[in-house]
């Protein structure tokens, strides 16, 4: 049987204590990583002895360099000789640094607002959009949003890009138009998964403007307009349709009298009046002036 290789570096995992939780990193070393670890504590302890004695030294002046400030809305995140102090990070307030030894990160903690650029997607029934959106945003963790990501603001405008496209590259024009309030929704969950392991919370993301080609603009505008003369026309034929049936009853109400048709002649006849006209036309009936017409020759 071949002999198996056992490689000499060996993985561990090094879990740290913070305030915000417990930050979990993977350690490669070998065989000798004992040896290595006892000169990299004599160093710190070189270093230590070393950077006390400049400060107590240099005393009242050191403070000025020791002493660090954070607001309520900061949080500092402390290395020492690399390391990462236990404890989580520190602030709002005053902080005790070494100066030759730690180095410190501020991390803001209020909501972060940024516009995603323009992206010219093709939709799912193949028409080229122009959409822009807005992502709210803020950092909940801040030891692990400055370990576990080199820069998370700009990973985080990234993603957002990227996530606008995956989303409306699946639906269609229409939906992209009518259901901004459910994409957005749909932005936000898939933005705060994807960025819960960098420490970051996604708060809100708003489609911000859809632009459209001027050529499917018009065609739009045209079927818009067509769409609203069909509906103008079926409206009046319905209302001529109604009067036809109002005139109907109206004549079959007035040939049960015969004064009902002076009367209404009188009527209109007032009407007539009122509007101040010079000629007022008299219809009569055939039947009045039949008995003044000569009778018909008889052949």
């Amino acid at each position: 049987m071949p002999a198996t290789r056992v490689s000499p570096e060996r993985v561990a995992m090094k879990q740290i204590a913070t305030d915000e939780g417990d930050i979990i990193i993977p350690v490669t070393g070998s065989d000798n990583q004992s040896d290595r670890g006892c000169c990299s504590s004599c160093c710190s302890l070189f270093l230590w002895f070393l950077s006390f004695l400049l400060i107590i030294c240099t005393f009242p002046f050191s403070l000025l360099a020791c002493l660090r400030v954070v607001q309520e809305y900061e949080r500092a995140v402390i290395f020492r000789l690399g390391r990462l102090l236990s404890g989580g990070a520190k602030g709002p307030g005053i902080f005790f640094i070494i100066p030759c030894l730690d180095n410190y990160t501020k991390v803001d903690l209020r909501t972060i607002s940024f516009d995603i650029p323009p992206q010219e997607i093709l939709s799912k029934d193949s028409v080229t959009v122009t959409v822009d959106a807005v992502v709210y945003f803020n950092v909940t963790n801040p030891t692990i949003a400055i370990c576990n990501v080199v820069n998370f603001n700009n990973a985080t405008r990234l993603l957002a890009q990227t996530t606008l496209r995956n989303v409306l590259g699946t639906k269609n024009m229409s939906e992209i138009l009518t259901e901004r309030e459910i994409i957005s929704q749909q932005m936000q969950q898939i933005l705060d998964h994807a960025t819960d392991p960098w420490g970051i919370r996604v708060e809100r993301v708003e489609v911000k403007d859809v632009r459209l080609p001027v050529q499917l603009q018009r065609a739009m505008a045209a079927e818009a307009e067509a769409a609203r003369e069909a509906r103008a026309k079926v409206i009046a034929a319905e209302g001529e349709r109604n009067a036809s049936r109002s005139l109907k009853e109206a004549a079959d109400v007035i040939s049960e009298s015969s004064s009902a048709l002076q009367l209404r002649y009188l009527q209109s006849l007032t009407s007539i009046s009122a509007e101040k006209n010079s000629t007022i036309i008299f219809p009569l009936p055939i039947d009045m002036i039949g008995g003044f017409l000569p009778p018909p020759q008889q052949q």
